[in-house]
């Protein structure tokens, strides 16, 4: 019964977002995004593993039909004026996983148990220099990537892994990043970077990814 209900409610999102108009200027659902590269069959060439880390949580509380509805707004935000690969932009396929230097300022950032909001500081921090390094190159475009562990089931976790890349998006949004740079994508629990099956392991699945791509400047 609770898994119709999910259903239900997610195909209700589906109808909300289809009902908004992109060019419109006011509000987009990251979703689409996701939805793209997962049809066009791109999210082989969206994932790399990174380093370890993150907060360790135990226990898998799957969330109610009230926090899927509060939080369907937190997937919402600004939209890019231009999708990935049209009109100059760069394709899916151009992204790579930052090396070097950008290896530290696009680290990925850890998230506790069904929860899509960051608490770790020092995950902070990194945000805000990931902001301040694409303020300073405007031409240096990211798509975020949203992970989950591997509790919960598919359409639980590609919306949850919507929720947390979207969240990211918004916060270097905030800090002043043009909407154009960045793009996002959930990959829910397929592409774990540990794969294990314990709590350890599971904090390491909890995460955003960033791909990254640079212009000539």
């Amino acid at each position: 019964m609770k898994t119709m209900i999910h259903v239900c409610l997610l195909a209700f999102c589906t109808f909300l977002t289809t009902s908004c108009q992109k060019k419109s200027g006011n509000i987009w659902d990251d979703n689409q995004t996701g939805a793209k590269y997962k049809q066009n069959n791109n999210t082989a060439a969206l994932w790399d593993p990174s380093k370890d880390g993150g907060p360790v949580d135990e226990e898998f509380v799957p969330l109610n039909e009230d926090d899927l509805k509060n939080q369907f707004t937190d997937t919402v935000s600004h939209a890019p004026s231009k999708d990935l690969g049209e009109q100059g932009m760069p394709s899916v396929e151009q992204f790579e996983h930052p090396r070097g230097e950008l290896a530290s300022i696009f680290a990925p950032v850890f998230f506790n148990t069904d929860e899509h909001v960051l608490k770790n500081k020092e995950d902070m921090h990194m945000l805000y220099r990931a902001a301040a390094y694409l303020k300073a190159h405007p031409k240096t475009y990211i798509i975020v990537e949203g992970h989950c562990d591997e509790r919960g089931p598919e359409a639980y976790n590609l919306a949850l892994g919507t929720r947390r890349a979207s969240y990211v998006r918004s916060l270097l949004i905030k800090e002043g990043v043009k909407p154009d740079q960045i793009h996002t994508v959930s990959l829910g629990k397929e592409h774990p970077f540990a794969l294990e099956h314990n709590p350890t392991a599971w904090a390491k699945n909890r995460r955003a990814h960033f791909r990254v791509y640079t212009q000539g400047e």
